[in-house]
């Protein structure tokens, strides 16, 4: 019963994170609130919803090490695994924008979890984790993303406004709640399946919050970046992800460690300059291959690298 409810958790969590969007943009859109501002913020946090309330489970719960993994393993399937597979459906062509401060921006992100999460080796102490006060630092930098993103939006208004769908009122309450109700069973069960998948298999929580949690956690990013592509809305697929990547550790990954602090095993490095070096190779494959653009042969490459690095993790359980 425990991986039924585990497979259906992903579902009732992908499906409660959309009626949440859709009931709370629309009553958004009903006070007059602007399309811009709306995908901005409520669409921008209920794609990460699924990431964020998986996350709260398990810190709640102290699964510290499904919390980490999540979120590591989340921003590495985003680039090597979802950009691999929407390059391959089409060549995504790179604004300049994103290359020069939304891909660094989401390099520098993963940098800081490098320096937070090595308190032995830069401090000595007797432990590695992200501290509440890290976690306060991660939201600062959250904040600083979000003004960022703001005065984007201000500049080039119709590139980041969509049509908002009006529901009635009934309606959007009604879809409200059930994303709500959808996010919390679905997440408490992807939780609950995966300590107890991790127990019987005799897998380590953190490999289990690497891969099957973590892109899990990321199809919506998948669906949707797949989708962008193949509709040759490059924007769509390749911000979807960088974007994801950086709300995930300023915001997901700052709010986790606030509820409580996160431990670090010595093994999360490895992780850790995974996502670091996930960051670093979609920025210079943008050189390297083509000019501003990610095209076939790099998607083959970042799914090479993805499928190595879950081998990696399987051997090294």
């Amino acid at each position: 019963m425990t991986y039924i409810l585990f497979v259906i958790g992903f579902v009732i969590l992908i499906k409660g994170a959309d009626l949440l969007v859709e009931g709370a943009a629309s009553t958004a859109k009903k006070f007059k609130i602007s399309n811009i501002v709306i995908g901005l913020t409520i669409v921008s946090f209920g794609t990460s919803a699924p990431e964020l309330v998986v996350n709260l489970f398990a810190s709640i719960s102290g699964n510290n090490e499904i919390a980490v993994g999540n979120i590591l393993g989340s921003n590495i399937a985003n680039i090597l695994l979802i950009l691999g597979i929407s390059a391959i459906i089409y060549p995504l062509r790179v604004q300049k924008n994103t290359v020069w401060k939304e891909i660094p921006l989401s390099l520098l992100a993963g940098l800081i979890i490098l320096v937070m999460g090595n308190d032995i080796f830069l401090d000595g102490y007797s432990q590695n984790e992200i501290s509440r006060t890290d976690g306060l630092t991660l939201l600062g930098f959250f904040s600083i993303f979000m003004v960022y993103v703001f005065a984007i939006a201000r500049e080039n208004p119709d590139e980041v406004s969509g049509d908002v769908k009006e529901l009635s009122t009934g309606k959007s309450v009604l879809y409200i709640l059930l994303g709500l109700v959808g996010l919390v069973f679905g997440g408490k069960w992807i939780v609950d399946g995966a300590v107890e998948i991790s127990l019987s298999l005799g897998m380590s929580q953190s490999l289990v919050g690497l891969t099957i949690v973590a892109i899990g956690t990321s199809l919506p990013e998948l669906a949707t970046s797949a989708v962008a592509a193949y509709k040759k809305q490059s924007d769509i697929a390749i911000g979807n992800v960088v974007g994801s990547n950086i709300f995930n550790i300023f915001w997901i990954l700052g709010v986790s460690a606030i509820i409580k602090p996160l431990p670090l095993t010595q093994g999360n490095n490895i992780d850790i300059l995974m996502v670091v070096l996930s960051s670093l190779l979609l920025f210079l494959s943008i050189f390297l291959f083509s000019r501003n653009e990610i095209g076939r042969k790099e998607g083959i490459l970042f799914l090479i690298i993805y499928v190595l690095y879950t081998v990696y993790l399987v051997i090294n359980v």
